[in-house]
């Protein structure tokens, strides 16, 4: 495992020290484990998106296109 060094504000500092019970150190590994692992699976989501991407504009162009001809033949019904 490898370490960082972190600075906080003096005043941050003294507040953490009366919270003794609190491992600080376990809590900041914790949050970035997380926040890590969060950033990787929207990553992941993003890549995925951008891979059916094509599938869905073509699925709302053939969408647009079934919505136009379909006025289109209620128009010429008289319906509309």
């Amino acid at each position: 495992m490898v370490s960082i060094t972190l600075s906080v504000p003096e005043e941050v500092k003294k507040k953490m020290d009366r919270f003794r019970e609190i491992n600080w150190s376990g809590f900041v590994r914790g949050c970035i484990v997380e926040k890590t692992a969060a950033l990787s699976k929207r990553e992941e989501l993003l890549k995925k998106f951008r891979e059916e991407k094509p599938i869905s504009d073509w699925a709302v162009e053939l969408q647009r296109k079934g919505r136009a001809n379909r006025l289109a033949y209620l128009k010429k019904k008289g319906l509309i």
